[in-house]
């Protein structure tokens, strides 16, 4: 997929924000397959499924999970995240990178945000100190990380978590944990699901009992899935886990997903470049996940796009507005600034150049960016 595809001239139907990629053949395909068997849940092709992701993306530990937000849970168990524990965390972000620190019992220290909306390694170094636990950073929209974060994360002897919801497709070098999404409209889709990479195999096989209530599901599997045999289990449980194991039926949509994603993250920077071009600039990069751009007098601009059949929207809000995280914390100079200008566009595989065309006119009539 080399270029962008033209289609018939646009219809007055509305633009969406999001659109998921959509394999229908190829999925029932699949599910054909694993509808053969007796494996409908945890089963062969969630095995292969990771093996494929491992191999294609170039990881060594892969764990399949349930959500996103389980890949986090995890990375959060494994690291030991505790009551009153410190932790440095994005500021911008989906609320599902923080509540389940808080849920912990843990203190965030909330990290202000870039011009590009990741966080800010400036932040960082004035709030990193001795008693930090974790540093959370979320690739927004995509959009890599600060490299020196994680250089001084390193200095400091201090984990870090990459949120890489939005980022499939790139390959994440840093971090101790990457954390992946395929939530239902993130452009690559098991419909629901996740993945947890690891930089160990010890962190690897831990997670991987944790995801099935603490269960070593190789005894398991040794013992041809008996519980106990002459009256002696065949596995034990040394901590309490959870039940966030993928499905092969998740499993199957993400084997055909892994087939497109060269594709489309290309037709994704197709689209965006062409953003870019038309608008004199805008923040996207990486997995091109979103497309935001910065504008004067931002709801009247989201209320005339709207208007004029253009899905567009902030996606995501500061956390620290939200009263479980006990409302607006310290000031935060550049999410401060940024906060009532930045909007996201359309950006999936259904778009054409015509629309995109449409886009670009209509937000031409009726903003001023801001510098």
């Amino acid at each position: 997929m080399g270029r962008l595809l033209q289609g018939n001239k646009r219809t007055m139907e509305n633009i969406s924000l999001f659109y998921p990629n959509i394999y229908k053949k190829e999925w029932l395909a699949e599910l054909e397959k694993v509808f053969s068997t007796r494996w409908i849940g945890q089963g062969p092709l969630v095995e292969e499924f990771e093996r494929q992701f491992a191999e294609k993306f170039g990881f060594k530990y892969c764990l399949s999970v349930n959500s996103g937000t389980s890949a986090l849970e995890l990375a959060y168990d494994l690291i030991g995240i505790g009551e009153g524990d410190i932790v440095l965390s994005s500021v911008f972000t989906c609320t599902a990178t923080n509540i389940p620190l808080l849920r912990r019992g843990a203190f965030i220290r909330f990290l202000d945000i870039g011009d590009n909306l990741t966080a800010s390694y400036d932040d960082v170094v004035r709030k990193i100190s001795k008693d930090v636990k974790a540093i959370v950073v979320v690739t927004v929209g995509g959009i890599p990380i600060d490299n020196r974060i994680f250089a001084l994360a390193k200095e400091n002897n201090i984990p870090v978590v990459i949120d890489a919801a939005q980022s499939l497709g790139i390959l994440e070098p840093n971090g101790d944990y990457v954390c992946y999404s395929f939530q239902a409209i993130k452009h690559f889709t098991t419909g629901d699901g996740g993945m947890l990479v690891t930089r160990n195999e010890d962190d690897y096989k831990r997670a991987k009992k944790l995801r099935w209530f603490g269960i070593d599901r190789e005894a398991k599997r040794q013992a041809d899935w008996r519980c106990m045999i002459n009256r002696q289990m065949t596995m034990d449980i040394d901590e309490p886990g959870y039940k966030y194991h993928m499905n092969d039926i998740s499993a199957a949509m993400g084997i055909v997903g892994l087939r497109h994603s060269n594709e489309t993250l290309m037709y994704r920077g197709l689209i965006c470049d062409k953003y870019m071009k038309e608008l004199g600039g805008g923040i996207c990069g990486g997995s091109y996940w979103l497309f935001a751009v910065l504008v004067h007098d931002r709801d009247n601009v989201i209320k005339y796009l709207r208007d004029n059949g253009i899905e567009c929207d902030l996606v995501q809000l500061r956390n620290d507005i939200f009263k479980v995280f006990n409302g607006r914390q310290r000031l935060l100079e550049n999410m401060d600034r940024l906060e009532s200008h930045y909007l996201y566009l359309p950006l999936h595989q259904n778009l054409r150049n015509s629309d995109i065309g449409y886009v670009t006119e209509t937000l031409k009539k009726c903003y001023i960016p801001l510098k």
